[in-house]
């Protein structure tokens, strides 16, 4: 880049003032005179860097230039100083979800909504349980119908979600410490999911496509994509035997008098003015996006490539150069001046978007809920444990007797129908502690 006085400055001209201190070279710059990193025409000729590399009008080419086989038959390159891919470049508002039919689901996350389900059917389960287990909820299994059932339980569950409540209303403390909880966990839900759905709407007010990858281009038809004419992006797509990587380069080439952009930067203003999709080096494109705070780039990176340092056929200076790029890699500094040009001046708040709830975030309340339903069914078994000794204590019988009839008669069938009806009514251990 141009300062104001003219001179160079970036990553590049740091890099090659640590390569110079380090060997100790000295070394005048000049800007490419086409503007091209390098590319061979119909008649074997190169242009840019490359041709300038070839025909010794320069003896290194220090720049985000691609090292591909072609090249590396015409020059020599350094290992690579730079890991790379190739990117789509979007403007933000088209990076953005669109509207889908199911859309209201979106405020959680599917692992939320699994957890969400598997705790309502265990909360319901735990309830009908408690609703037969519970001598105060069920005085007379043998001639008292369970108000409970399962279709019941379920049905309360469903009821607390709507905040207007559901019969049957619980009686017994262990029911009742069951529908607290379960009405606490419900009422967090609701406004989570009322706060996320809020932030989703507000983050979604356009209808543009969902850019995630770059086969998600080709199944939009809002926006345009292309990319530099002639460069190594191109010629991936071209040489590529994925059916999806041919297709993208049949859509360029059956419209590259449209698509196709001279300069990286031209492609840039594209994708800030209108409907365009930017197909290019991804790191380059981190970089236009830390600048641009109204840029964005798909998560996707596809053909891992590097940068490299160029220069003549069987150049001398190639190997004093691979061995002082791997001692600055060794040495953090070309980490430190990654993190110096790639530093993001956007806000924080331009760089968070919004992103369905999780799991973890509300995982306080499924911990408060299991342990709600857990001192529901312990209370439960407290309570038809005291109405059995009490029954023991009547009847003349082991506590044990007594609590398998008890069992017995909530779970199944009674062992002895006739015992039962003659049975003389017994006091209930809810009413006795009341009195």
């Amino acid at each position: 880049m141009k300062t104001e006085s003219d001179a160079l400055e970036g990553y590049a001209i740091d890099f090659l003032s640590e390569l110079a201190q380090s060997l100790g070279f000295n070394y005048t710059l000049h800007i490419v005179k086409d503007g091209k990193y390098g590319a061979k025409d119909q008649e074997g000729n190169w242009n840019g860097m490359v041709g300038e590399i070839i025909r010794k009008e320069a003896d290194l080419a220090i720049a985000p230039l691609t090292i591909t086989t072609v090249r590396e038959n015409a020059i020599s390159f350094t290992k690579p100083f730079m890991q790379t891919g190739i990117g789509v470049l979007l403007k933000k508002d088209t990076a953005a979800e669109g509207s889908y039919l199911f859309g209201f689901l979106s405020p959680f996350s599917k692992e939320l909504w699994i957890g969400i389900i598997i705790s309502y059917v265990i909360t319901s389960l735990c309830l009908f349980l408690v609703g037969r287990l519970s001598p105060c909820e069920w005085t007379e299994p043998a001639t008292e119908q369970n108000q409970f059932t399962l279709l019941n339980s379920l049905w309360y569950g469903v009821g607390a979600f709507t905040l207007q409540g559901a019969e049957p209303q619980p009686k017994a403390l262990s029911a009742r410490i069951i529908a607290v909880i379960w009405w606490v966990f419900s009422i967090t839900l609701l406004a989570a999911y009322i706060g996320s759905f809020a932030s989703y709407i507000n983050s979604n007010t356009n209808h543009t496509p969902n850019i995630q990858t770059v086969e998600d281009l080709l199944k939009q038809d809002k926006l345009e994509f292309g990319t530099l004419i002639n460069s190594s992006t191109l010629n991936f797509f071209k040489n590529s035997k994925n059916p999806t990587f041919q297709m993208i380069y049949e859509y360029m080439d059956k419209r590259k008098d449209r698509v196709l952009v001279k300069s990286f930067s031209e492609g840039v203003q594209r994708v800030r003015e209108s409907n365009y999709a930017f197909l290019g080096e991804s790191i380059s494109q981190e970089f236009v996006v830390a600048k641009h705070c109204d840029l964005v780039r798909a998560p996707e990176v596809i053909g891992g490539r590097g940068y490299g340092i160029a220069a003549e056929l069987d150049s001398p200076l190639i190997r004093p150069l691979t061995i002082a790029i791997l001692e600055l890699f060794e040495s953090g500094r070309l980490e430190y001046l990654r993190q110096k040009w790639w530093e993001n001046t956007c806000s924080t708040q331009d760089q968070t978007g919004w992103v369905p709830v999780q799991p973890h975030t509300l995982g306080g309340i499924f911990l408060i809920l299991g342990i709600g339903l857990a001192l529901g069914l312990v209370v439960s078994f407290i309570e038809l444990v005291c109405k059995s000794r009490s029954n023991a204590d009547q009847q003349k019988k082991s506590c044990c007797s007594s609590f398998a009839e008890e069992i017995a008669q909530r779970f199944g069938k009674a062992q002895n129908q006739e015992g039962l009806e003659k049975k003389s009514p017994t006091s209930n251990s809810c009413d006795e502690a009341k009195a």
